[in-house]
């Protein structure tokens, strides 16, 4: 992967070192910033091929970095690591709805960092383009070129990962998938999320469906389901 441009964020000076040596040393191109306002600024001007990102920074915080990356044109395609010491399940979700495509916690292992980074790298370019087939089953319609759920008619506000995983679901309405084939699918196989993430974000999903969150069945033992 040689020339690949990696923008590494973390306030901590050793944490930089150690992330340029090694990502360096394989061959990419790397930049490192200090700072949630230096690595907006870095980002627009670098235009990495991917962003290593600590939560715990000064000023601007690494979820704020991220929400606004995700949310520029300019940038929103860049996929992020999230490099934090943080690892509650909560921390998890939180980024992971934010765009998040990978989370690795502190203190962690230079050989892990590259095979990740490596990882997440080599998922971005053999996915598939998006099959943007508008699928309707009962009352619920999803429309994957406009990121449009409707329900009776109504729109609903969806997060990025909430949308993937109804879409991924309702596309195969009966079949039960378990929680791990759902984490595969909708952010790539090798994927560090727990299987509670995906029962917290399930939980969330049915609510703003409202009446139509039945349509996702649980399969006790199994996983879930979108019903037929």
């Amino acid at each position: 992967m040689p020339n690949e441009k990696i923008l590494a964020v973390d306030d901590d000076e050793d944490i930089r070192e150690l992330v340029k040596y090694n990502l360096a040393k394989d061959g990419f191109r790397v930049r490192c910033v200090a700072s949630g306002e230096q690595a907006i600024t870095e980002a627009l001007d670098f235009i990495p091929d991917l962003v290593l990102l600590d939560l715990m920074l000064p000023g601007l915080d690494g979820l704020d970095v991220c929400r606004q990356l995700k949310n520029n044109p300019k940038t929103n395609h860049i996929p992020i690591i999230m490099l934090t010491a943080k690892g509650e399940d909560s921390d998890v979700v939180a980024g992971l709805e934010l765009g998040a495509d990978d989370y690795i916690t502190k203190p962690f292992s230079p050989r892990v960092l590259l095979a990740r980074t490596k990882a997440v790298l080599r998922r971005l370019r053999k996915e598939q383009p998006q099959d943007n087939t508008v699928v309707q089953v009962h009352d619920v319609v999803i429309n994957p070129a406009r990121h449009e759920v409707l329900v009776s008619g109504s729109s609903v506000e969806l997060t990025a990962s909430e949308f993937r995983i109804v879409h991924f679901l309702a596309r195969r309405p009966g079949w039960v998938f378990s929680r791990e084939q759902i984490i595969d699918a909708v952010k790539g196989q090798d994927y560090p999320v727990t299987e509670r993430s995906v029962d917290v974000q399930i939980v969330g999903l049915r609510k703003k469906l409202g009446d139509a969150g039945r349509l996702i069945e649980t399969v006790r033992g199994v996983g879930y389901r979108f019903k037929e």
